[in-house]
C-alpha cells in the first residue's frame, strides 16, 4: 500500500510521519508543498506519475482562521480549488483520497454533537472554504473520504496548547474564552484513525467526523494544558465578547464519533489523557 500525503511538512503531515513506523504495511511518501502543490495540477500529476499512489491523504490546507477573513483569495485557492485539482487527479489516477476538513463548516447552533448528516453552515471565511473545498470533492466524485476534525494539537507546528505554553512564559494572567466549546484533539490519535482506515481497505467512502472523546471549553483546555505540564499561571475565563477577532467562531462544536467507530473499529481516547502524553 503506498501513500502520499501532501501537506507532509505541517502539523498533521508531521504526526502521520510519527505513526507511519507503527504500521510498515504502508509506505508513506511526505510530500512538501515544492513537490506536490494541490494549486498546481501539472504538480501534482508529476508527482502521482512517480510516487504511483494508492491512496492519497490532504494534509496541505490553509487554516489561519481569522487571516483568512482578510485573504479569502489566497484561502479559496487552496482550500477549494486545491481540494478540486487533487480530487480530479486522484480521479485520474484511480487513487483514493482522504481529504481533512473541520467541525468550523457548523454554525454552532446546536447544543448536541454534530453528525455527518447534520446542515453545514460556516460562520466564516475559513469554514466556508473547507465547506466549499467538501463540496468540490464531492462534485468530481471517485473514492474518497473527507473526515472533519477540531481543536487540533500536537508537539508539531502552531497551535493552542504551545501558543499557551509560550503565553505562560510571558504572562501572569492569561484570559481565555469559556463560552466556546468543543474537543481537542491530539493530531498523533487523528494520524493513527487515518492509517486504520488505510490499513482496513473498506471501500465504506464518505464523510466521517474524528476528535477525542469528551467537551471543553478553550478555558478548560488552557487549564489542563497548565495542570499536566505543572505550569502555575492565573487563567481568567471571559466570555467571546471580550475576546473579539475577525472571524466569529461555533460557539459549540462537538463532533459525534460514532460513524467512524462503528464502520472502522476505531477506539477514541479521551481528550484528557491524550493531552497527558504530550508532555
Amino acid at each position: 500500500m503506498v501513500v502520499l500525503v501532501t501537506g507532509g511538512n505541517g502539523q498533521l503531515g508531521q504526526a502521520l510521519q510519527y505513526v507511519a513506523p507503527d504500521f510498515p504495511d504502508v509506505t508513506f511518501h511526505f510530500a512538501a508543498s515544492s513537490e506536490a502543490d494541490i494549486t498546481d495540477t501539472g504538480s501534482l500529476s508529476s508527482a502521482f506519475a512517480q510516487i504511483k499512489p494508492d491512496i492519497c491523504v490532504n494534509a496541505a490546507a490553509y487554516t489561519a482562521v481569522d487571516k483568512a477573513e482578510s485573504e479569502p483569495e489566497k484561502a479559496t485557492l487552496i482550500n477549494v480549488v486545491g481540494a478540486r485539482n487533487l480530487a480530479e487527479t486522484c480521479l485520474r489516477y484511480d487513487v483514493t483520497l482522504i481529504h481533512i476538513s473541520t467541525d468550523f463548516v457548523f454554525d454552532g447552533q446546536k447544543s448536541t454533537p454534530y453528525k455527518e448528516s447534520d446542515t453545514t453552515n460556516p460562520t466564516g471565511v475559513y469554514g466556508q472554504t473547507k465547506r466549499d473545498g467538501e463540496q468540490a470533492i464531492a462534485q468530481v466524485g471517485g473514492k474518497y473520504f473527507i473526515i472533519r476534525t477540531s481543536w487540533l494539537y500536537s508537539q508539531f507546528g502552531a497551535n493552542f496548547m504551545k501558543t499557551m505554553l509560550r503565553l505562560a512564559g510571558e504572562r501572569d494572567i492569561i484570559s481565555v474564552v469559556n463560552d466556546q466549546i468543543g474537543t481537542p484533539t491530539h493530531a498523533i490519535d487523528l494520524a493513527r484513525a487515518i492509517a486504520t482506515i488505510i490499513r482496513s481497505g473498506k471501500a465504506a467512502y464518505g464523510i466521517y467526523h474524528y476528535s477525542n472523546e469528551g467537551v471543553a471549553s478553550w478555558y478548560d483546555f488552557a487549564r489542563k494544558i497548565f495542570e499536566v505540564n505543572d505550569i502555575r499561571v492565573n487563567v481568567k475565563p471571559i466570555p467571546t465578547a471580550e475576546f473579539p477577532t475577525p472571524a466569529k467562531r461555533p460557539a459549540y462544536s462537538v463532533l459525534d464519533k460514532s460513524k467512524i467507530k462503528e464502520t472502522f473499529q476505531i477506539e477514541v481516547p479521551d481528550w484528557e489523557t491524550s493531552l497527558k502524553q504530550t508532555v
